[in-house]
């Protein structure tokens, strides 16, 4: 009787997962653009609540990123659908990942191709991520503990290269590496402000494309020694926060990621000549985008945040939580949330609003920041401009 109960108890439990799982790939890859059938069956399949520490599970199927320990993250999986689609994983490709991490991205690429050779460099996290592809019998991905800058030189060359952590430049025994045809997804920047690129090898030189702003945790080891551009956490801002530096070619705002169902209009506002609109009609459907900041609590105990916002038929969507906001959310060194500050919830029409916080607690054990603005799954419409972050000082009310 006892194991009858046990054995329903499981499979109640991971029914659950597998809801939460179809959900989350519904709502945060399929409505997000992702195509390719092959990647999303993979991520519908992939229990991803596996791959996050037990204390954080219950964030599992959110489309975030997740802290997993030793300063790193599992990437939201939006962000893993597209970087596995832009990879275009063919049966017969060996990969080579950059970043094993939790293990998660091994795991979706793994029915999608012959063989995955996956680096980690933090040791413990190269440990566990193997113990987990072990349990879940992802027999074609194999792992090591490394730099991966130097990549994996012994089952070279690889078909295909995905990087899951940020170096400066694109490290050159990847390129040395990759088969000649061969694609390196990977993003590349300064520290809180990245761009994903598809690099593809033709006759041993690397023609890049831009694909969209990113950020991820940085790549460390030699790497992270050859950096030449480092923040500045001692002085916290935001790039673009008025937006008039326009979009890029692909609709992007400088400075700004994860953009979801924003346009960059160019038009009067109220700090220049352009700002930026959201627009949904689906309650819950992301529409939203954010940016990371570089601070230090222990060198800056307040900030002033700010911004301005217009709203037109707003109505809240299912969630308590979804409703536009602006939001700067704490974290300490191992990317663990230690508080969140909001401006806002604004529903129903209201014209161009100022909306201050003149002085915001950091907590000392903060080492970085993320700015969210959005509908957050309200629908209706909503229009941003003149976000600011800035170091409290009494001259600030």
């Amino acid at each position: 009787m006892f194991f009858a109960a046990h054995c329903w108890a499981f499979q109640s439990a991971e029914r659950k997962w597998e809801i939460a799982r179809h959900q989350m790939v519904e709502a945060a890859v399929i409505k997000a653009g992702v195509t390719d059938p092959r990647v999303i069956e993979s991520m519908k399949a992939t229990r991803r609540h596996e791959f996050v520490p037990k204390n954080m599970r219950v964030r599992s199927y959110l489309d975030a990123g997740v802290p997993i320990g030793h300063k790193q993250t599992i990437s939201s999986p939006f962000i893993v659908a597209y970087m596995t689609e832009t990879l275009d994983p063919q049966p017969t490709d060996k990969v080579l990942e950059i970043g094993t991490g939790s293990g998660y991205q091994a795991a979706i690429l793994s029915p999608l191709v012959k063989e995955v050779y996956s680096i980690e460099i933090v040791e413990p996290l190269g440990l566990r991520a193997a113990k987990v592809l072990k349990k879940l019998k992802y027999k074609n991905v194999f792992t090591k503990i490394g730099d991966g800058y130097l990549g994996w030189e012994e089952h070279a060359p690889f078909d295909k290269i995905i990087v899951t952590c940020s170096p400066e430049n694109i490290p050159q025994p990847l390129v040395d590496q990759l088969k000649d045809g061969g694609m390196i997804v990977v993003p590349i920047g300064e520290r809180h402000q990245q761009t994903l690129y598809q690099l593809i090898k033709k006759d041993g030189e690397m023609v890049q494309q831009a694909l969209r702003p990113t950020l991820f945790v940085p790549m460390t080891g030699e790497a992270e020694d050859n950096r030449k551009i480092k923040p500045d956490p001692a002085n916290p801002s935001l790039i673009n926060g008025s937006f008039e530096e326009g979009a890029d070619e692909g609709g992007f705002a400088k400075g700004w990621y994860y953009q979801r169902q924003m346009e960059v209009v160019e038009g009067l506002s109220p700090a220049g000549t352009h700002y930026v609109h959201f627009e949904n009609e689906v309650p819950g459907q992301y529409a939203h985008v954010m940016q990371g900041v570089a601070i230090d609590g222990r060198q800056v105990p307040a900030i002033s945040f700010s911004v301005r916002i217009a709203s037109e038929n707003v109505i809240q969507g299912n969630g308590p939580d979804d409703v536009p906001v602006a939001a700067i959310t704490f974290y300490n060194a191992q990317r663990k949330d230690l508080s969140t500050t909001y401006l806002g919830p604004i529903v129903g029409t209201s014209p161009w609003t100022q909306l201050t916080k003149p002085q915001v607690r950091v907590p000392i054990a903060t080492r970085e920041a993320i700015v969210r603005i959005g509908l957050f799954g309200a629908t209706g419409k909503v229009n941003f401009d003149d976000v600011r972050v800035s170091v409290y000082s009494k001259n600030n009310n």
